[in-house]
């Protein structure tokens, strides 16, 4: 798990919470019959998700860059395209370029391929999955470019996400079947490994203040939290994401083994329903 956690959260601010948040949100629902399908009643194609992150140092909030998600529908899938970068300012701290693109087939919203490609310091990845879900395996490509990447077959279990199809599954699970303190495990292929990964559900907040964007009812999500090179022992993780059919992260905070960090939801375009009115 340390692998996991260094390689998604070393200096990409934005996207780290933002992929664990993926893992934690679909561990909110019910998960344990391993139903591997959901029909997708929360979101459409074209939604746009705009991400600020802040990097705190010494109690000082830095912003750090921005992550966008995008949604394309077709036929018979989805296309989740995510781009992550630093300011020029952030640049020369730590310098992030990331790109993220999931197939999501539409009548199970699980994968059938995905593409990380990171720029993250001096550390560079590429990585390349096609899902045969029915088979149980998964062909990966995996190296620190395209031109190197090595071909591995990969057995999985059954209900195995990637990064992002995990996210955009969790979106039409009723959280409402559960009650505070449960925790639920799910499963997510990374880097050639299968991640069992668990989340308590910490209940509703209402009247949750975000800046420049409103007031919203939400509920809140805890994942656990791997201690070693980025994070420490006994902190948690703490996620709010909106308490209506939308189902989306509007915070997350995070401890870090230095310092802090933190996403907010900075816009949004394309919803499937408007948000209540407060």
């Amino acid at each position: 798990m340390k692998k996991l956690s260094k390689n998604i959260i070393i200096g990409s601010l934005l996207l780290t919470a933002l992929v664990w948040v993926s893992s934690a949100f679909v561990l909110s629902g019910r998960m344990a019959d391993e139903q591997c399908t959901i029909e997708n009643t929360a979101m459409k194609g074209g939604e746009r998700l705009v991400y600020k992150a802040y990097y705190n140092w010494e109690f000082v909030w830095v912003p750090a860059g921005e992550a966008e998600f995008l949604i394309r529908e077709n036929n018979d899938t989805y296309e989740v395209t995510v781009t992550g970068k630093t300011y020029k300012g952030y640049d020369a701290f730590f310098r992030v370029r990331d790109y993220f693109h999931s197939v999501i087939d539409k009548k199970t919203m699980y994968p059938r391929t995905f593409v990380r490609k990171v720029e993250e310091g001096n550390y560079k990845r590429y990585d390349s999955l096609s899902f045969s879900q029915d088979k149980l395996l998964a062909v990966s490509y995996n190296g620190p470019d395209r031109q190197s990447a090595r071909r591995k077959i990969i057995p999985i279990n059954n209900c195995t996400h990637d990064l992002l199809s995990v996210l955009y599954f969790m979106r039409n699970i009723n959280v409402s079947n559960h009650k505070p303190g449960d925790m639920i495990p799910t499963k997510i292929l990374f880097d050639e490994t299968i991640y069992p990964i668990k989340v308590r559900y910490a209940g509703r907040h209402d009247d949750f203040d975000i800046k420049d964007l409103g007031t919203f009812n939400t509920i809140k999500v805890i994942p656990d939290l791997v201690s070693g090179n980025v994070f420490k022992d006994g902190n948690r993780m703490n996620i709010w994401v909106t308490n209506d059919n939308n189902k989306l992260p509007l915070l997350i905070e995070s401890p870090l083994s230095v310092g802090s960090a933190k996403a907010v939801l900075k816009s949004y375009t394309g919803l499937r329903y408007p948000f209540p009115e407060k």
